[in-house]
C-alpha cells in the first residue's frame, strides 16, 4: 500500500450499531450536528453480514454524507495463535472501501477463534515481551499489507503484567517495525499504569506520539485489593473517570499527526453523552491540527507466525481461565479472573436461566467450569459459549444424580431448540417451571443487593431456586421462547391455540 494522506475527521461517538444501546448517535447527531463530527462504529467483518445483523447498520449508510464513519471490527485477530484467512481479509477490505472508512483500527489482542468471539468480547493482549512483539508484528503486516486503507494499531487494555516492555514502549516499537500508525487508547493506558503500580505519566517522552492518528477515551471501574491498590476494568457504559481525563490533557497536545478523537460511550443516555463530547470538544479544538498527514505504507510482510505462537497463545488462555498458574502477576491474574468469570456468568444467566445458577452457582464453581476441558474444547473448536455450557453442564448433572438439576438443563436446552426458530415457537413441557423462572430472577435481584453489600454471595442462597425446581407439578405446560438481543424469553401468554402447527412437545 502507497502513503496515505487521511482527512482530519474530528470529535467522534462510537456505537456498536445495536438500536437498543444508547446513544443512537444518528439522532443525536441530527438534534445537535455540532456536538460530534463522525462515528466509529464495531460490527462484522463482511459487509452483508453487517447488513443482516447490525440493527443500525443501514443509518449508518444512509447518513455518510454528514456523518463519516470509521470501522472498528473488533472481529480481528492482532494476536493469538492464527493468522487471518484471506477470505476474512477480503471481506474486511471489502467492507472498509463499502462504508469509506479512511483506516481501520484494532486492538492488538487476539479476539475469536475461527470467527468465535472469546466470551464477552475479552480478548487476550500478546505478552508485552519481544516473543509478544514478534506475534504482533506478524500479525498486523498480514492484515495491513491486503488492506487498501492504513491498519491503525491501538494499545490493547490489560489487568495483568506479562511481560518486561512498557506498554508504550511496546507499542512504540511495533509501529516501527510494522509503519502502521498508531490509535492511543488513554484508559488503556491507565489500566497498564495500574497494573505495574506506575505513575500514570511513566514513559510518555519516548513515546512516539507523531505516529498516533487516533485516541480513545472510554468508562471504566477502578477498584482497590488488598494486594493492589488500583484495579482497571473497561466498561464503555461507566463515566469517564477524572485519571484518564487528566491523561487526556497531558498527551493530547503532543499528537500532532492526530485525525480523531473518539469518545467509546456505549450506554451513555443522550444527556450523559452530550456533556462528556462537551468536555472533549474544548480539549480537542486547541490543538487540533486539520491539515492532511500523510501515512505510510506498511513495511514488507513477515514470513508468518513463530513456530510457538500457538503454543504460547493457548498458555495464556489456559492462565486467564484458571487451566494454568500464572507465570507472573498472580495478583493481577486473579483480577483479570473474576472479570472474565462475571461476564461469563452474565452471559449464561441471559441463555440458561435455569441452570447456570443451580450448576454453578458460585465462584468456585465457575472456576471450574473455565477451567474445564469442556470450556477449552469448545473454544478450541470454535465453538461458541452454549456450546461449552451444554457439554459442562451435562457431564456435571450425570455427576450429581439430582432430579432437580436434569430437569433444569433439560428445560433450558429444550427451550433453545424452540427460540431457534425465527420469532420464536411455543411448546409443552412435562412440568410446570413458571415458579422456577420467578424464582431464578427473584433470587439474581436479591443477591445482586447482598452482594454489593456484603461484597459476598452467601453460600446456599440458591436452594430456594432448587426448592422451585423440585416441587413444579408434573403437568403440560406451555410456553412461548424466542431470543431478544441474546437473551433466552419464555413467556406464557401471547401464545398459539393449543394443537397450533408447529407446536413442540418437551422431555417428559
Amino acid at each position: 500500500m502507497d502513503a496515505r494522506a487521511l482527512p482530519f475527521l474530528g470529535l467522534g461517538l462510537s456505537s456498536n450499531l445495536d438500536p437498543a444501546v444508547e446513544p443512537d448517535p444518528w439522532a443525536l447527531h441530527a438534534a445537535e450536528p455540532e456536538l460530534f463530527d463522525l462515528v466509529e462504529y464495531s460490527a462484522p467483518l463482511s459487509l452483508e453480514v453487517a447488513e443482516r445483523e447490525a440493527g443500525l447498520f443501514g443509518a449508518l449508510m444512509a447518513n455518510r454524507a454528514r456523518l463519516p464513519a470509521l470501522f472498528h471490527p473488533v472481529h480481528l485477530n492482532l494476536a493469538g495463535p492464527d493468522l487471518e484467512p484471506a477470505g476474512r481479509l477480503a471481506a474486511l477490505d471489502a467492507h472498509a472501501r463499502a462504508v469509506g472508512s479512511p483506516w481501520v483500527g484494532n486492538d492488538v489482542a487476539w479476539w475469536h477463534v475461527r470467527g468465535q468471539a472469546l466470551p464477552g468480547y475479552l480478548y487476550l493482549p500478546p505478552p508485552f515481551s519481544e516473543a509478544g512483539l514478534e506475534v504482533a508484528a506478524a500479525h498486523a503486516l498480514h492484515v495491513a499489507s491486503v488492506l487498501s486503507v492504513p491498519l491503525a494499531l491501538e494499545n490493547p487494555v490489560v489487568v495483568r503484567r506479562e511481560g518486561s516492555l512498557h506498554v508504550l514502549d511496546f507499542m512504540g516499537r511495533l509501529h516501527a517495525r510494522t509503519g502502521c500508525p498508531l490509535v492511543l487508547d488513554v484508559g488503556h493506558l491507565v489500566a497498564a499504569q495500574l497494573a505495574s503500580g506506575l505513575p500514570l505519566e511513566s514513559g510518555i517522552d519516548g513515546f512516539p506520539f507523531e505516529a498516533v492518528i487516533e485516541v480513545h477515551v472510554a468508562g471504566a471501574v477502578i477498584t482497590r485489593t488488598p494486594e493492589r491498590r488500583h484495579v482497571y476494568m473497561d466498561d464503555h457504559g461507566q463515566p469517564l473517570r477524572s485519571e484518564v481525563l487528566a491523561l487526556l490533557a497531558e498527551v493530547l497536545p503532543r499528537c500532532r499527526a492526530l485525525r480523531a478523537l473518539v469518545f467509546e460511550g456505549d450506554g451513555h443516555p443522550p444527556s450523559a453523552a452530550r456533556k462528556t463530547l462537551a468536555t472533549l470538544r474544548t480539549m480537542l479544538e486547541p490543538v487540533a491540527e486539520r491539515a492532511p498527514v500523510n501515512v505510510p505504507g506498511p513495511r514488507d510482510p513477515a514470513p508468518g507466525l513463530p513456530a510457538d505462537a500457538a503454543d504460547a497463545a493457548w498458555h495464556g488462555f489456559d492462565v486467564v481461565h484458571g487451566r494454568a498458574a500464572a507465570d507472573e502477576d498472580a495478583v493481577g491474574t486473579r483480577a483479570e479472573q473474576g472479570l472474565r468469570l462475571a461476564v461469563t456468568a452474565e452471559a449464561l444467566d441471559a441463555r440458561w436461566p435455569l441452570s447456570r445458577p443451580l450448576l454453578a452457582p458460585s465462584r468456585h464453581a465457575l472456576e471450574r467450569f473455565l477451567a474445564s476441558d469442556a470450556f477449552r474444547d469448545a473454544f478450541a473448536a470454535g465453538q461458541p459459549l452454549d456450546a461449552a455450557w451444554a457439554s459442562w453442564a451435562r457431564s456435571e448433572v450425570r455427576a450429581s444424580g439430582a432430579p432437580e438439576l436434569a430437569t433444569a438443563l433439560a428445560f433450558d436446552t429444550w427451550a433453545h431448540g424452540l427460540a431457534r426458530s425465527p420469532g420464536g415457537r411455543s411448546g409443552v413441557f412435562a412440568a410446570d417451571l413458571g415458579e422456577a423462572l420467578f424464582a431464578a430472577r427473584a433470587l439474581r435481584r436479591h443477591l445482586a443487593s447482598r452482594a454489593l453489600a456484603e461484597g459476598v454471595v452467601p453460600e446456599g442462597a440458591l436452594e430456594g431456586l432448587a426448592q422451585t425446581v423440585r416441587r413444579a407439578p408434573t403437568r403440560p405446560w406451555r410456553v412461548h421462547a424466542r431470543w431478544s438481543r441474546g437473551r433466552l424469553e419464555v413467556g406464557e401468554r401471547g401464545l398459539d391455540p393449543p394443537g397450533a402447527p408447529g407446536e413442540t412437545s418437551g422431555p417428559t
